[in-house]
């Protein structure tokens, strides 16, 4: 679980490239797959994220553990979508009032697949990006508030931290006698016990780092300096590019194919 919080980054072309030009690629490639729900747009995104992922340095068991959710994301939404889409063509199953088919079947298949073609790009973007650098170049690039970007930043690096919490939680509890036993509901009784337990470490914890940050001049109206400057080189660029041809070439095979859908229309 540890390694889905605070992965491992690799050394590999994509790691190298500034966070900012990998969100900027990543959020064209999902605005552009917003706007539509069909199967070409969508297919097509995921074909050319399957080819650049060998360039991305993220290990088989990281990219599965982080893409886990995804997956079953688009699952869910999609036997959502066919049970419960607009029903057009013939149908294909049926029990009641809940039937299946050619087009909502159809529907779901393009649904789970736009779900796919927008998480991966995220899931490489934070597999492949320090924290940060990813905090520099939002602050002084995109020059988002530096009181909500360090904000953000201090947040992020304690997420590792509670997995540590919640095994100490568990390992104090049943060292009192307190952690096995009970059946199912006595079971679900702890869960909820242990997760407040860590709700109101998690808040203490966060009072006295935002007294520290504040004792440290982190909230602070005057100009800051910066340890490490955040530049955009050619690479970056190129990276923005090669996010703006992949929105590009999936919106116009949607197009050329006629299977183009637009959601606002």
């Amino acid at each position: 679980m540890s390694l889905v919080l605070t992965p491992e980054i690799r050394s590999s072309r994509i790691a190298a490239i500034n966070p900012v030009a990998k969100l900027a690629a990543a959020l064209l490639i999902s605005l552009t797959l917003v706007l539509s729900i069909d199967w070409v747009s969508a297919g097509v995104a995921v074909a050319l994220e399957a080819l650049l992922l060998p360039f991305a340095g993220v290990g088989a068991r990281q990219f599965w553990l982080r893409t886990a959710p995804i997956w079953v994301a688009a699952v869910a939404a999609g036997i959502a979508t066919a049970l419960y889409g607009a029903d057009s063509g013939g149908v294909l199953w049926g029990i009641g009032p809940v039937t299946v088919t050619q087009g909502s079947l159809s529907l779901a298949g393009a649904i789970a697949l736009r779900v796919i073609a927008i998480g991966v790009p995220g899931v490489i973007l934070f597999a492949t990006s320090d924290p940060t650098d990813l905090a520099d170049g939002l602050a002084q690039l995109v020059h988002l508030p530096e009181r909500f970007v360090l904000g953000a930043l201090a947040a992020l690096r304690l997420v590792g931290l509670f997995i540590d919490d919640w095994r100490a939680l568990g390992q104090a509890r049943r060292a009192r006698g307190i952690g096995d036993g009970g059946g199912p509901l006595g079971r679900l009784r702890r869960l909820w016990s242990q997760a407040f337990a860590l709700l109101v470490l998690s808040l203490r914890r966060a009072a006295k780092l935002a007294t520290a940050m504040e004792a440290k001049g982190f909230g602070g109206t005057r100009t800051r300096t910066w340890a490490r400057r955040s530049r955009f080189g050619r690479a970056d660029v190129v990276v923005v590019a090669i996010g703006a041809a992949m929105a590009i070439a999936s919106a116009s095979a949607a197009l050329l194919t006629g299977s183009w859908n637009l959601v606002l229309s």
